[in-house]
């Protein structure tokens, strides 16, 4: 019998709130910001907070976190919908900080009554200075012990737009010296004359993320809010507002975020890659984010079972790209279509076949006969890979060399008889023989060869354009590396085969489907592709490459 997974330890606490009685139900959610796309280290999220609502019986809402009307756009938002969506999973609710505005606009209002909220007319730079540092106390603001009357009315013009942005903000009535520096006034409402993207021109003040925040989360009654390592200082300030405005006690619970390496995950880093033009997009398959890792390839299975192994810590470690990988090397395997493809063609004649003949051959499309099998077509010309063909064979060489027998796949065994050359000495023809007796399934040669060749036949090959991907960066860990992340992007992250040929059967291809091209790794059509001109990207390689290479260098 397998071993049962252990709990990790946001599970344990769920388990523990549920058996005590504290929540009949539990509910969480997933706050995304709408100013960037998703990445892999969002994924990890996503599948935290949407399977403990799968896994104990509740439900998760997504509520877009926009307080910042100058960063945010629709365009994030349908990316960040369809991202989780595409990953396989339901919200309960679809919500935005927005939909409280009217009332976190009332709890700051309240926290003024009770004398825990002012006005402040301090510039950025001055609150700054006077908030001390980790070592040495804050000072109090001047206008700290404004009467609430006055604060009351002075954060209703700023509402009412009688203020320019930065003249005036609300603060919390803390404690300058707390060990905390979040604790030490904090800013709860800023002015922004800015247009929202849902709420237009009626609001021209705004709330901090610390304060929207725990309200938004206590206004939906959220059991178990997550938040990664970073938002363990704010947590203070989480449980102060929520006690002060006597609120539903939503809680807070930090987990470490995904660190993986030859990447960055900085929405900042990102969005310089971006528009930079170092990448050709958000949705470069290049990228870490779920939509460039998407039109990469990747399948949502393969990031779930990635993010399920990592699983969830308390303590910031770095995970290796191979892993990532690996999950999806697993699920391709066993979902992807085979199909031949050449990349780097050269022309085989097979001399003692009858030109203009073509003969329908049957190949299998996966591991097993569950695949079922499509027809190939044979004919006396076909691509080969030149890598498959040496002038001079080397010692264990299984390929195509004077003399030398291979198995074509699916088809016959070949031998070499010779080849010819252009006029820059480049190979350009082989010439082979087959021997008719040992066609695949119906073999009654007994010859046996030790190496087999994928092939595709000239008359019937479809012209692509084929993608090979590497990582982007060539440091283990960019972000840590001297001078400029930048310097450390792969130069040889993207290569483009413009004139591969691939079989017939990929004219019907889809770019939701998966194939395995046999022997060079596995495929996905992009979204560039026309039937004119085939894209194909590769998703990864058959085998783990990168590592030797990387450990060689």
């Amino acid at each position: 019998m397998s071993e049962e997974k252990s709990l990790n330890f946001i599970e344990e606490i769920v388990e523990a709130d549920l058996a005590s009685g504290k929540y009949q139900t539990i509910l969480t959610r997933f706050p995304p910001e709408p100013n960037g796309y998703l990445h892999i280290g969002h994924a990890k999220s996503i599948c935290l907070n949407f399977g403990l609502g799968l896994k104990y019986g509740g439900k998760t809402n997504l509520r877009f976190d926009d307080t910042n009307p100058t960063k945010e756009e629709v365009e994030y938002v349908d990316s960040i919908k369809e991202d989780v969506q595409w990953l396989g999973f339901s919200w309960a609710n679809e919500l935005y900080a927005s939909d409280y505005f009217e009332q976190l606009y009332l709890f700051a209002v309240d926290l003024i009554k009770k004398e825990l909220a002012y006005v402040d007319d301090l510039s950025a730079e001055e609150i700054a200075t006077l908030k001390g540092t980790p070592t040495v106390p804050g000072m109090d603001s001047p206008h700290r012990t404004r009467t609430v009357e006055e604060n009351l009315q002075l954060f209703a013009d700023m509402r009412a737009g009688k203020y320019t942005d930065g003249e005036k903000v609300l603060r919390a009535k803390i404690d300058m010296s707390a060990p905390n520096m979040h604790m030490r006034d904090p800013l709860l409402y800023r002015i922004k004359h800015a247009h929202h993207h849902r709420t237009g021109d009626a609001w021209c003040i705004y709330p901090m993320y610390d304060f929207a925040h725990g309200q938004s989360d206590s206004i939906e009654n959220i059991t178990h809010s997550i938040c990664t390592l970073e938002f363990i200082p704010h947590r203070e300030l989480y449980d102060w507002l929520i006690e002060k405005l006597d609120i539903f006690p939503s809680k807070q619970y930090e987990f470490a975020r995904l660190n993986m390496t030859y990447t960055v995950m900085s929405k900042r880093k990102l969005l310089q890659l971006v528009t930079e033009g170092h990448v050709q997009g958000w949705d470069d398959p290049r990228m870490p984010t779920i939509s460039g890792m998407r039109r990469r390839g990747f399948t949502a299975e393969s990031i779930r079972n990635f993010c399920d192994k990592i699983g969830v810590a308390k303590r910031e470690n770095m995970i290796d790209f191979s892993l990532l990988e690996f999950c999806l090397r697993e699920d391709l395997n066993k979902s992807a279509l085979r199909v031949m493809g050449v990349l780097d063609p050269v022309k085989l004649v097979i001399t003692n076949y009858p030109e203009g003949q073509t003969e329908e051959l049957v190949s299998e499309n996966g591991p097993d006969e569950a695949y079922g099998t499509r027809i190939v077509p044979f004919s006396n010309t076909l691509w080969v890979e030149r890598e498959d063909f040496m002038e001079v064979a080397a010692k264990k060489w299984f390929r195509l060399a004077p003399g030398a027998a291979v198995r074509l796949k699916s088809a016959y065994i070949v031998r070499c008889d010779g080849f010819t050359k252009d006029a820059e000495g480049i190979v350009n023809e082989i010439h082979c023989s087959y021997l008719p007796e040992t066609k695949s399934g119906h073999d009654t040669s007994g010859i046996s060869v030790k190496g087999t060749i994928h092939w595709v036949s000239v008359e019937h090959a479809l012209p692509a354009e084929v993608r090979l991907y590497e990582r982007l960066f060539k440091a283990e860990n960019p972000s840590t590396e001297e001078g400029d992340f930048k310097e450390y992007i792969n130069e040889d992250s993207l290569t483009i085969i413009p004139d591969a040929r691939v079989e017939r059967s990929l004219a019907n291809a889809t770019i939701e489907s998966r194939y395995q091209f046999l022997r060079k790794g596995y495929f996905c059509l992009d979204k560039e592709s026309t039937p004119e001109k085939m894209v194909f990207n590769r998703t990864v390689t058959l085998k783990d490459a990168w590592s030797k290479t990387a450990n060689k260098a």
